[in-house]
């Protein structure tokens, strides 16, 4: 069983990109490391960290629940599409890893995910 993130464009050919629960978990904390913190010290994620306590716009993909829960707007998406586009782009010298490798993959492909709900103006479904 996994999670599939996809635009609620009722069109079954856009792009999607998915993963499963433990491997978004892993995602997740990837890009939080990024950002400058650990996901597990904040609410919601087994510690008692406030979520007004970092600055980040990629807040409503990482504490968003993993399959319960709102779907993110067309506005959130794009608040979080230029960050995400910014991690994924880093320039990386020689080779690299490739748990590094997966994790830049699944962040162009949620990049071109979230273009298209901005472009369609639709939201970003979790299921």
């Amino acid at each position: 069983m996994g999670l599939v993130l996809f635009p609620g464009d009722d069109d079954t050919s856009s792009p999607d990109v998915s993963w499963s629960y433990t491997g978004f978990g892993v995602f997740r904390r990837w890009l939080a490391r990024a950002e400058g913190f650990e996901l597990n010290e904040m609410h919601g994620h087994g510690g008692q960290r406030p979520w007004n306590d970092v600055s980040t716009p990629l807040a409503p993909l990482l504490h968003h629940p993993d399959d319960d829960g709102p779907d993110l707007l067309p506005s959130q998406c794009a608040a979080i599409l230029p960050r995400l586009r910014e991690i994924a782009d880093q320039p990386r010298g020689g080779s690299i890893a490739p748990f590094l490798q997966r994790h830049l993959d699944d962040a162009r492909q949620l990049v071109v995910v979230l273009q298209l709900c901005i472009d369609k103006n639709v939201d970003l479904v979790f299921g």
